[in-house]
């Protein structure tokens, strides 16, 4: 499997898991489901859409997701984000009205989040692929696997991460992280369904003073 196409730095930090037997598995299922004409989200090439648009040394916020969006054109392999042209889902319109609660960033007319990704926001769902109209379908086929592995090189490797854990599900991915070296930050998920426990968070702006305060600099997280 060390013929993944995956951004360079990621697939220098990450070689010794795409080795793995797990690993393996995941792209054995991905193809057998395929040859049976199962449709899977995202498209191939966006898979690894979220390393590909922020390399590993650049990587400056992590907001993680848990599945990518299983309808058709919504899933563009960035946590949240939609393309263009695409109606900006639920989750995502509840951020942007924290965002410009906390940070004045005005509400975006589209959901595709590429110009966060190139600024070192890193934007990973647990589970790269999906089945179509089946939530969660890929949970367990040894994606979170790779991704807590991710997470791990993260906190390992780099020092003064910031990173957005919304909902149970994230929140227990706060055991890999080491919050000696970077800042955790907690909250309900921006789902509906949290009945607007999401708001007040002010997320974007405590990421921006951690940044600051280390001598980084800070997200536009104007959406552009």
């Amino acid at each position: 499997m060390s013929n993944v196409k995956i951004e360079p730095s990621w697939k220098a930090v990450l070689e010794n898991e795409f080795e793995q037997p797990y690993f393996q598995a995941i792209a054995a299922f991905l193809r057998r489901e395929k040859e049976a004409g199962k449709v899977i989200y995202p498209p191939g090439p966006l898979i690894f859409n979220a390393f590909d648009s922020t390399p590993f040394a650049q990587v400056k916020v992590i907001i993680l997701g848990q599945d990518p969006y299983h309808n058709p054109g919504e899933a563009m392999g960035l946590s949240f984000s939609v393309p263009r042209g695409v109606a900006t889902p639920p989750s995502l319109k509840n951020i942007y009205k924290e965002l410009n609660a906390d940070v004045g960033a005005p509400i975006p007319p589209h959901g595709d989040l590429s110009s966060w990704a190139k600024q070192g926001v890193f934007l990973l769902n647990a589970m790269l692929t999906v089945e179509h109209k089946q939530a969660q379908s890929h949970q367990h086929i040894g994606w979170q696997n790779f991704t807590d592995a991710v997470i791990r090189k993260l906190s390992e490797q780099r020092e003064h991460l910031v990173f957005m854990l919304w909902g149970n599900f994230a929140r227990k991915k706060a055991a890999l992280i080491d919050a000696s070296r970077h800042l955790i930050l907690e909250a309900a998920h921006p789902s509906p369904l949290a009945g607007g426990a999401f708001f007040g968070c002010k997320h974007f702006s405590k990421a921006n003073a951690y940044l600051e305060g280390h001598g980084l600099t800070a997200v536009e997280w104007i959406v552009k």
